[in-house]
């Protein structure tokens, strides 16, 4: 069984034991962390660093999360919200007054949060280098028409979110999202996640491993949707090769792509299971997390093909929420039991192709810790 280092609470030997498992079968390298009460109980990791299995994955490894990211993403707006600097009931044009245009006067902070409001596609970027261009994409974004009437329908908003939030929370605070991200909330939580990744961390990458069988060039793409069809919702075709780029670690994409491991995700997340604060460190109010959980839509998701429950934020699932990212990725969190579970890996798996339980896996085993 492969060698897994770190500090677990003995209640949740579980985690580290389901970590053991997944290394053995299908990843190269990964972490797990559990947070309780905004401590952590578990901090886990094993495997390797690289494809050619020659270099450990440290205590301090980093690697691209994807999606995951969104979930800070979504954090920066709800700490601005307690702070009474931003409204998620307010039009999006009440900071950002260019994006009244073409028709979205009433998009609301929230229907953005939400993926409620009607801008799931990038406004004409065909490469990925053109996803740098911060003004030119936020600026497209302001003069699109939304795809239905905002706040009546959902559809993930991939890459579009992370501008459209990110460029809300720019008007507010001067600041682009990663160094909001970095000086209030990474910062004093003496969390080890970046949005724009400094140079000088690229030693501590672990670039990601393309699934089993295929190549760099794998791509990240939107699922079929209800009748088959397949929806580039992205507008970009962004493959792994991308996103182990040196480019892509030093650009702003808040949507996609952020950089840590177990530990730093489940870090920060667990504030908001956690009434507001972690580790001694208060980021929020107990009602400042609320919107985390409280659900804004409920119904299928015109782009996911899935039914689909949204917060301001969030993803929920039944008592928890939280969010994934392409390849594996996974944080979820349960403001009932204050817990907060990450796990993060450089193994991506092809669900198309192979059925992908492994972040679950080490959240059931987190639950069972609880008993």
């Amino acid at each position: 069984m492969t060698d897994i280092k770190g500090y677990c609470d003995p209640r949740f030997a579980a985690v580290r034991e389901a970590l053991a498992v997944l290394l053995d079968k299908d990843d190269v390298g990964a972490s797990a962390a559990v947070y309780v009460d905004g401590e952590p109980v578990a901090d886990v990791w094993g495997g390797y660093a690289d494809a050619d299995r020659s270099v450990d994955w440290e205590r301090d490894t980093l690697t691209a999360v994807n999606s995951t990211t969104k979930n800070m993403t979504a954090l920066c707006a709800l700490v601005l919200a307690d702070r009474g600097e931003l409204d998620l009931s307010a039009p999006v044009a009440a900071y950002w007054p260019e994006f009244a245009a073409a028709g979205k006067e009433d998009v609301l902070v929230r229907h953005v949060l939400s993926h409620t409001a009607g801008l799931p596609d990038l406004p004409g970027p065909t490469t990925v280098e053109e996803l740098h261009d911060w003004e030119g994409v936020t600026a497209g974004l302001a003069a699109r028409a939304p795809e239905w009437e905002p706040g009546t329908a959902a559809g993930y908003h991939a890459l579009t979110f992370g501008f459209l939030v990110g460029e809300i929370v720019r008007r507010v605070t001067g600041r682009s999202l990663g160094e909001f991200f970095a000086e209030e909330v990474a910062g004093p939580l003496g969390a080890d996640f970046h949005i724009g990744l400094p140079t000088g961390h690229d030693h501590r990458v672990a670039p990601l491993v393309p699934p089993p069988s295929l190549t760099d060039e794998y791509a990240a793409d939107a699922p079929p949707g209800p009748d088959g069809t397949r929806r580039k919702n992205t507008g970009v075709t962004i493959r792994v090769k991308d996103v182990n780029s040196v480019a892509w670690r030093r650009a702003q994409i808040p949507a996609v792509n952020g950089f840590g491991n177990a530990r730093s995700v489940a870090l920060v997340q667990s504030v908001l299971a956690n009434r507001g604060s972690a580790g001694g460190v208060r980021l929020l109010s107990p009602e400042g997390c609320g919107p985390a959980w409280q659900e804004v839509f409920r119904g299928d998701d015109r782009v996911l093909g899935t039914p689909m429950c949204w917060t301001a934020g969030f993803a929920r699932f039944g008592d928890a929420f939280g969010w994934g990212g392409w390849g594996g990725s996974l944080v979820v969190s349960d403001p009932g039991s204050r817990m907060t579970v990450a796990y993060v890996m450089n193994q991506m798996i092809d669900r198309e192709r192979q059925e992908d339980d492994r972040g679950m896996e080490i959240v059931t085993a987190a639950y069972s810790g609880l008993r």
